[in-house]
């Protein structure tokens, strides 16, 4: 393996080897379903969902899970406030998530556990920290269950942090703690909710904390230990912090790396509720511009900020706009000729920059970079006529696109609204003008065939000749 990954544990890039040969488990935190997706939610699942693409092109297996936390403080408000039972809101918003990945192409997970279903699993756990001496019943008698976190020597290790500083705010009212400092694993049902929104148990009537749900699941998924757990640079404290802490101190080897991707910001600034400047995905989401939102969201290193702001939809629709160009162009030069070979037969072939572009902890722009290289190449082939190596550039950018879930000749685009409509339309109108082109040429009335040449030049549409025919594609 040549792959190398930056471990935010470690804080270094190390060579990624899988803890079971040919297999690599992954788990994600995904979504807490109180409200509406906005664009970092998919950022995070693209991230991950690319990483895993990459993984089963190296002839991996991957075992991806992404939970669903449906039960949580903030699910319960939110459905409060809305006049909602709680599970109708989490479904309803589960449902938009999965719209929304549905939208952008992104694989769903190998399996997505819902934390309601994975209570036993949960308590479980929580009685193995109270034996291991590394959780306790709240002192005032309530069914509340903490984790002792001055008790494991090594909490704080994900963060580098104090001891001291490691304090959750949220959690920071909870009665009959020993320490300010330990966190909830069980929470006492309160009469101001619901019923259905709690569990028996022999600490009391209760629902469980936030951190046990990951840990709980990642074991019954995964196994006590697995490769990657990821998941946004917001999740590293407390939630990452408490997983880790509680899943070692049960005995669990848990993750080997920890992956963390940078969060979205709007024109500069954090995207938060409190600046008011939350992108929601039904805000920027249409049939005709997914394909470009998805190249937009994956365009960066996974690590760093995306900053969202006017024009980089734009420019995304352009870049796929000239990927598709040169495709349809090659397609339609070489499919008659020696050349073609059907990519789809042919095993993917990647240029060695992207190869090393990729194996470098993900680094997308420069893996994209060599993309729009093999564009212009293929482009420079096809214009003066070395149709083997403008097939060989076709053919690394047919397997460069696939392998990102990019490719615009994809059916799943083909079929997603306006623009492939828009594009059937062009290439009708361009059709139809190279026709009167060329029977005006044969008129030998050059001065109406360079006019019909200039116009199409003038809006973008450039025709090349060949012996037999014309073909045409758009500039850039």
């Amino acid at each position: 393996m040549n792959l190398k990954l930056f471990d935010s544990k470690t804080q270094d890039l190390r060579v990624f080897e899988p803890l079971r040969a040919g297999e690599v488990g992954i788990y994600l935190c995904g979504p807490t379903v109180q409200s509406s997706p906005h664009l970092g939610h998919l950022r995070s699942a693209l991230v991950y969902e690319q990483l895993r693409r990459w993984l089963e092109a190296k002839k991996l297996r991957v075992r991806l899970i992404r939970n669903v936390t449906d039960i949580d403080d903030k699910v319960l408000e939110n459905s409060k406030t809305n006049q909602e039972d709680w599970w109708a809101l989490a479904y309803r918003i589960e449902l938009e998530f999965n719209s929304a990945y549905r939208a952008l192409k992104i694989q769903p997970p190998s399996y997505e556990p819902r934390a309601t279903a994975n209570i036993k699993e949960m308590l479980e756990l929580i009685e193995a920290l109270i034996a291991r001496g590394f959780a306790y019943r709240a002192d005032d008698g309530s069914a509340n269950v903490y984790f002792a976190a001055s008790k494991w020597k090594d909490y704080g290790e994900l963060t580098n942090q104090k001891q001291e500083d490691l304090v959750d705010a949220e959690e920071s009212d909870l009665r009959g703690k020993a320490d300010k400092r330990d966190f909830a694993l069980w929470k006492a049902a309160k009469d101001s909710e619901p019923e259905t929104a709690s569990w028996d148990s022999d600490f009391g009537r209760g629902r469980p904390g936030w951190h046990i749900e990951c840990s709980a699941m990642s074991v019954k998924y995964l196994g006590e230990s697995f490769d990657i757990h990821g998941g946004g640079l917001d999740l590293r404290f407390p939630h990452h912090e408490n997983e880790l802490a509680q899943s070692r101190a049960a005995g669990h080897s848990f993750a080997n790396f920890w992956l963390h991707n940078g969060l979205v910001n709007v024109s500069g600034q954090k995207m938060s509720k409190s600046l008011g400047n939350s992108v929601l995905v039904s805000d920027v989401l249409t049939e005709s511009n997914a394909l470009a939102l998805r190249y937009y969201l994956g365009s960066a290193n996974y690590r760093s900020v995306l900053d969202f702001n006017e024009g980089v939809l734009e420019e995304a629709e352009s870049a796929i706009e000239r990927i598709s160009s040169f495709m349809q162009r090659a397609r339609r030069r070489l499919e008659e000729t020696k050349f073609w070979v059907d990519p789809a037969t042919v095993s993917s072939v990647f240029p060695d920059k992207f190869n090393e572009a990729m194996d470098d902890d993900m680094n997308l722009p420069a893996a994209l970079a060599v993309l729009h290289e093999s564009v212009r190449a293929g482009n420079t082939g096809l214009d003066e006529e070395q149709l083997q190596a403008a097939y060989d550039a076709y053919l690394n950018v047919y397997a460069m696109v696939s392998v990102l879930d990019i490719n615009p000749e994809d059916i799943f685009w083909q079929q997603s609204g306006s623009a492939s409509e828009a594009m059937e339309a062009l290439d009708g109108l361009v059709t139809s003008l190279i026709s009167q082109r060329n029977q005006a040429r044969e008129n030998k009335d050059f001065a109406t065939s360079d006019l019909i040449r200039d116009q199409l030049k003038a809006v973008g549409v450039v025709l090349e000749d060949s012996s037999d025919q014309t073909h045409w594609s758009l500039s850039g």
